[in-house]
């Protein structure tokens, strides 16, 4: 297994575990964002319970929940070794450089976009995962549905989002997560050595495509509620 592993701690192995976790991440988003979307529903959030509840006690839901996690910290632990290895292997910056004609804001700022996604991702993992996994003990109500006792996640989403600086800090983070999958998106399909003349713009124009709708739906959820109260 020596070869594996030196093949997977190289700089090209890295950076196809990125590319791998990344698209993965990037399916994880679209189930996510499809289940939020139940918010939009207005049957005061009974369908939105329902699904949060079958997330929760679904055990192929929750074995999936290990490799997202998993996922994550792949993810997140080769963007630093790989920065790492990319300010190692040019300490000093060339004399004569334009980056702004060379490459995109989002190409020069992934680790800055990276740092903001992780901290929201810590604050929402608080206030909404923990709640949801432990019920009563993360603070949420109960609500009755069809004679049943369910946790009122609902309830704890417009809570939430009637408070402005969450709602500000969510939305500045879906707009740092656009530009981290416009530029994430194009290279993960670079480093796995999918790139074609033919099919990369339309590689490259589905992930803008991709990246601002994702997004987007998920920015319009705080929006939404903040306004509606």
């Amino acid at each position: 297994m020596n070869w594996f592993t030196k093949t997977f701690s190289s700089t090209i192995g890295r950076k196809i575990i990125m590319s791998i976790t990344g698209l993965f991440l990037c399916s994880f988003l679209v189930v996510h964002l499809i289940g939020n979307l139940t918010l939009f529903k207005g049957d005061d959030g009974v369908t939105f319970n329902l699904y949060s509840h079958f997330m929760a006690n679904n055990p192929i839901i929750r074995t999936m929940e290990i490799v997202l996690v998993l996922g994550f910290v792949f993810h997140i632990y080769d963007a630093l070794v790989l920065t790492r290895r990319n300010k190692a292997a040019r300490p000093v910056g060339y004399a004569e450089n334009h980056p702004q004609e060379n490459s995109t804001w989002s190409s020069r700022n992934m680790g800055l976009l990276g740092t903001v996604i992780l901290v929201f991702l810590i604050i929402h993992l608080w206030n909404f995962f923990v709640p949801a996994r432990f019920g009563a003990a993360g603070g949420l109500e109960g609500v009755v549905i069809e004679n049943v006792d369910y946790d009122n996640l609902y309830l704890k989403v417009v809570q939430s989002f009637q408070i402005w600086w969450y709602v500000l800090i969510y939305v500045i983070s879906m707009i740092a997560l656009a530009y981290h999958l416009i530029h994430g998106f194009q290279s993960a399909f670079q480093s796995l050595g999918l790139t074609h003349k033919k099919y990369t713009p339309f590689i490259k124009t589905f992930g803008v495509v991709f990246s601002i709708a994702v997004c987007f739906g998920f920015a319009i959820i705080p929006i939404y509620f903040f306004f509606a109260a």
